[in-house]
């Protein structure tokens, strides 16, 4: 299975955000021809104030960004696993992944369960609760002969619902994310490559990249695909694009063979 993920500069104009999401997209399948297409997390809306955001929010199926990836996944005839965007919900929204198969249909649907709520380094403040709500279940789904997990953004920084992924047969993870620039540069990577280790599993993250909401958020992009032994087999440079990578579940299968750590976890 090919893999591309794309990365976003998304800000607080959604039809342009669904535009560029569009373009990336078609880019992607022209030049190199995946089976599976990865947008960013949030990649319809960036930045705005509480309300802005909120007013931006779709209900599903019904919603622009929704139908827009439904259309074009039928038409391209590639599987989008839809980064993530603002699933209206009351007074506040789930932060939440829909993919669609070739023909447009919904085949999975993740709302984020861990929300980022921290004071990064820089005395930046994130309370992403103020306006999510946190989803509750933990999603794998099943394209084309491959298990596919879903997780979004702080996710990552939580080994347990990796573990979850892959006891759920996981043999690629998704991970659409806007990962701060601060913590970017130490952390991404390293997590990423971690999470693979652990689960034998690949790791596609999708990622925003550069300034938003005005300069107040960058965003430190470096889209990439790891292999189940930790290797990063693809890594976006530092501009508005994408990358791709081919995965071969049969290596997964044979690290996870002769090492099987599945088989020897103790819960103490």
């Amino acid at each position: 299975m090919k893999i591309s993920v794309i990365q976003m500069n998304s800000q607080d104009d959604k039809a342009r955000n669904i535009a560029d999401a569009t373009r990336l997209i078609r880019e992607a399948v022209a030049e190199d021809r995946p089976d599976l297409v990865v947008l960013p997390e949030t990649f319809t809306y960036m930045g705005g104030t509480v309300e802005s955001r909120r007013a931006n929010a779709e209900t599903f199926p019904d919603g622009e960004a929704y139908r827009a990836m439904s259309a074009l996944a039928a038409e391209l005839k590639v599987n989008i696993h839809a980064g993530s965007m603002a699933e209206a919900a009351g007074e506040k929204c789930y932060n939440t992944t829909i993919v669609f198969d070739r023909e447009g249909n919904e085949i999975a649907r993740y709302r984020k369960i861990h929300l980022f709520d921290v004071q990064v380094p820089g005395g930046i403040s994130y309370l992403e609760s103020d306006t999510m709500k946190r989803g509750e279940n933990v999603v794998v789904y099943e394209l084309e002969g491959v298990r596919v997990g879903c997780a979004i953004c702080y996710d990552l920084r939580f080994p347990e619902l990796f573990r979850k992924l892959r006891d759920k047969g996981a043999e690629l993870i998704v991970l659409p994310a806007a990962f701060t620039l601060q913590t970017g540069k130490d952390h991404w990577e390293q997590l990423l490559c971690a999470r693979a280790i652990e689960t034998q599993s690949y790791v596609a993250a999708s990622a925003q990249i550069f300034a938003h909401d005005d300069g107040r958020k960058l965003c430190f992009g470096h889209s990439l695909v790891i292999d189940p032994w930790g290797i990063t087999v693809a890594n976006c440079s530092d501009r508005i694009g994408h990358v791709s990578a081919v995965i071969d579940t049969g290596y997964a299968a044979q690290i996870r063979q002769s090492m099987p750590v599945a088989e020897h976890h103790v819960v103490a």
